[in-house]
């Protein structure tokens, strides 16, 4: 073996292969040239076989993903999803969310509800606001793409992204089966930190400007209790959908009690079911969530601090008595990501003037929510809203739709906005309406031979009348 030359082993295997090399199941990674200590490695190239069964391509199976692919399937388009996590659902799932907000919305929303309430998994009968349980709600999504004809993939990373001239043509994916290529006529970032429009090149923004500051980081996390009625007067939304803040005092003094000051100023319990518990105490402040060492960190210094609250909490006795975790969240809860540049970008005038939109895809209603961008903010205030009050206002197509490439649209919290009104949108209500709107125009656009941006609202609300969604 060694007689032989790298390149004509190279030549050899071409041949052999018809001309094409899958590199990675040859094992041919560790044969580069080792690159002198400070300069660049160059990484070697490959040809990937391209998949293109797809009309529709999804990244991210958050809550805006989800929706954007059951929509896009139900409306005719064979659709892709591809998930990172090993479960469908996002924050919902992956990341213990347990709660929702500004749900009240024709659509996918109410359907969800409905199949929530089917499964008992769903505390309180406010419409809008409320606890459901993660577990059902992975099996829920999981039928709900099955039955609809979504292709889904987990475990699945988006690693890069390609154009043909100023269209977005084909993705690159990274996984146990090493790295495939898909291509399809749109695609939909749903990644919720603009991860696909970055890659494409997109010009993008992130927190308050490009260095920050970003709303903070937060690890959600399940407990058992001995008796959650004991712990009512704790616990947000108890038996009372208005009682929030007096909830999140009292829990203050119990946490001083134990000797204990978080670094979340609002520190929140959820009623899930029986004697389960949601803990929401921990803020991670300064993060970038594509830089992965710094989002590793934070990782485990708040799991480090959800296991000290609850130790804390366990040791006062009586009520707290035999509290211990079951569960911390996959990923930790990303607030800030990148908002990539779209067709229209949504402000915080849009939020005070309530602004109403001829392509309106979505009409928020929820306040901006900015937590506080570091300890000592955190201190004054955890949570402001951005020193306005928010009307009723919509969301519009266009910022769904890329300004810098064609064939790439956005949905959920990295959709076209500025600061403020991203701390408003951001919330999984708005993230579903967003997904519908997305899936339905981007199969509509797939199917004609159209781009996305040449699709009038007026088709996809059409569109999703007929098929029994209305946005």
């Amino acid at each position: 073996m060694s007689s032989i030359s790298q390149s004509s082993r190279r030549a050899f295997i071409q041949t052999a292969l018809g001309g094409s090399v899958a590199l990675p199941a040859l094992g041919l990674h560790g044969e580069a040239p080792i690159a002198p200590k400070g300069l660049a490695f160059h990484e070697p190239a490959l040809d990937l076989p391209v998949n293109s069964d797809a009309d529709v391509i999804v990244c991210g199976a958050g809550p805006a993903g989800i929706s954007a692919a059951i929509t896009a399937a139900r409306a005719g388009a064979r659709t892709r999803l591809f998930e990172v996590h090993g479960c469908l659902g996002g924050v919902w799932t992956a990341g213990l969310l347990t709660y929702i907000f500004d749900f009240d919305k024709p659509g996918l929303t109410r359907e969800l509800v409905k199949k929530l309430d089917e499964r008992d998994a769903r505390r309180s009968k406010n419409p809008s606001r409320f606890v459901y349980e993660p577990e059902p709600m992975k099996l829920l999504l999981e039928e709900m793409c099955v039955e609809a004809g979504v292709q889904f993939q987990l475990h699945t990373r988006l690693a890069a992204a390609y154009r043909n001239g100023g269209r977005l043509s084909t993705i690159v994916t990274d996984s146990k089966a090493g790295r495939e290529a898909w291509s399809a006529p749109v695609f939909i970032d749903a990644t919720g930190d603009g991860d696909l429009g970055a890659q494409a090149g997109c010009a993008w923004d992130i927190g308050q400007s490009k260095e920050c500051p970003c709303q903070p980081l937060t690890m959600n996390a399940l407990a058992v209790v001995k008796n959650a009625k004991a712990l009512g007067q704790y616990m947000s939304f108890y038996a009372d959908d208005s009682r929030h803040l007096e909830a999140v005092e009292e829990f203050k003094g119990e946490l001083k009690r134990a000797g204990i000051e978080t670094s979340y100023g609002h520190p929140t319990l959820f009623h899930v079911r029986d004697n389960l518990v949601m803990i929401m105490i921990n803020h991670e402040y300064g993060i970038k969530p594509f830089d992965a060492a710094a989002v590793t960190a934070a990782t485990v210094r708040a799991r480090r601090e959800v296991y000290t609250v609850v130790e804390g909490l366990r040791k006062l006795g009586g009520i707290w008595e035999e509290m211990q975790v079951a569960a911390t969240a996959e990923q930790i809860g990303i607030r800030d990501g990148r908002r990539i540049h779209g067709r229209y970008v949504v402000t915080k005038q849009d939020l005070v003037d309530g602004a109403r939109q001829i392509d309106g895809v979505a009409r928020a209603t929820f306040a901006a929510d900015i937590h506080a961008a570091d300890p000592e903010k955190n201190k004054d205030g955890a949570v402001t809203h951005g020193g306005i009050k928010t009307k009723p206002y919509d969301i519009p197509l266009r910022a769904l739709i890329a300004k810098d490439i064609d064939g790439l649209m956005m949905a959920g919290r990295c959709i076209s906005g500025d600061f403020i009104a991203h701390a408003s949108y951001r919330v999984t209500g708005n993230a579903v309406a967003m997904g519908e709107a997305a899936g339905v125009v981007a199969a509509i656009a797939a199917k004609s031979k159209r781009l996305p941006h040449e699709v009038d609202w007026s088709e996809g609300a059409a569109k999703l009348a007929a098929m029994g969604q209305r946005v």
